[in-house]
């Protein structure tokens, strides 16, 4: 009788047992990020080494989106980020320290195994004006606004998956829609620092971010500012996500490279100040030897200068709300002209920013 209760118990039981040992089914939609608040705070008094009272604060958000079932995959990402520091001094006490959105999102189908058609589309842009702190009493430089810049992808091609974490997309068809828009309302706010008759604000930063081109009148070249300009050309894209415990690293770079490339080469002439192609130089009787050479035409946009987009997030929590974030930006635009600390010399350069934080997060 004894063994017979036994046996009705392991019977009663064993289905319990097995599904414990059987994995847990895997979802179609799977949500990943980190949210957070970065604080810090000095305070000096009588301090002989130098300084001022400070007060910096970064909020941040970068999620992702994943949805994966049998042949289809959507992938979606949007990083936020906002910062401001206060500093005790006479002249720019508040100053913005990091402003930007970027959202990316691509839409996958599996022709064969770990790899997918896929469409994709990308923006980013920022917040709030920017300024370039001076330090002094004069108004300081505007150098970008919301939609000043802006970049806008729309590509399709081939995205290799070979898991959940690594992703890098090729695409042969990609256009980026870049703008340097400035409302009326903006450009008539700071006409005072940027006269209207000099094209403004807007035309300001339309020669910074270079949506302008050159066109041809005949007899000679004028600068065209616009408020966007249009690319077609290649881009490379590599994504990972990876998260282990409460270790999460999130990075993603990002190659375009435009097909066009007008070989014109422009310059300014000596002795009437217009600017001519080689041609009309000559016809001109102009000497290009005494000339500016201004470069070419479409303001360098030609296939293999490539615009480069690099982010890395590195975030550990601990103490369920305590999370210590590293994160870093690189980029490199052509004809995103980019003075020397003395303001001269205005030339494509690497731009690179990192933030070191502690505050309150969470990542999921």
């Amino acid at each position: 009788m004894k063994n017979k209760v036994l046996l009705l118990i392991a019977i009663m039981m064993a289905p319990s047992v097995f599904a414990q040992e059987e994995t847990p089914e895997k979802k179609d939609w799977q949500w990943s990020g980190i949210v957070g608040l970065n604080a810090s705070a000095t305070g000096l008094v009588n301090w002989a080494a130098g300084g001022v009272n400070n007060l910096n604060g970064v909020a941040f958000g970068k999620v992702r989106l994943l949805y994966d079932k049998s042949d289809l995959s959507w992938d979606t990402n949007l990083d936020l980020e906002y910062g401001m520091s206060y500093l005790d001094q006479k002249y720019d006490k508040f100053q913005k320290s990091s402003d930007h959105i970027v959202f990316n999102t691509k839409f996958g189908w599996a022709f064969q195994p770990k790899w997918f058609l896929t469409a994709q589309a990308g923006f980013q842009t920022q917040f709030d004006l920017g300024r370039k702190y001076s330090g002094d009493a004069n108004p300081d430089e505007i150098i970008s606004n919301i939609l000043a810049p802006s970049y806008t992808d729309i590509s399709v091609g081939i995205d290799w998956k070979p898991n959940s974490i690594f992703s890098v997309y090729l695409s042969p068809v990609a256009g980026r829609f870049t703008t340097a828009y400035v409302s009326d309302r903006v450009n008539n706010e700071f006409a005072s620092q940027y006269p209207l008759a000099d094209g403004g604000l807007r035309e300001t930063l339309q020669e910074k971010y270079g949506t302008w081109k050159y066109d041809d009148n005949g007899t000679g070249y004028h600068k065209k500012h616009r408020d966007f300009k249009a690319s077609l050309g290649l881009t490379l894209k590599g994504n990972i996500n990876y998260t282990y415990k409460d270790l999460k690293v999130m990075t993603s770079l990002t190659l375009f490279t435009p097909y066009a490339w007008d070989k014109t080469q422009l310059f300014q002439a000596v002795e009437d100040g217009n600017i001519y192609n080689a041609e009309q130089m000559k016809t001109n009787g102009f000497l290009t030897d005494n000339a500016a050479y201004l470069g070419y035409r479409d303001n360098n946009q030609r296939f293999g200068n490539f615009d480069v987009d690099w982010t890395v997030a590195v975030s550990y929590q601990f103490l369920k709300c305590l999370n210590v974030t590293l994160s870093t930006d690189l980029k490199y635009y052509n004809g995103v002209k980019i003075a020397d600390k003395d303001g001269l010399n205005p030339t494509e350069r690497v731009q690179f920013k990192s933030v070191l934080g502690l505050g309150v997060g969470y990542s999921f």
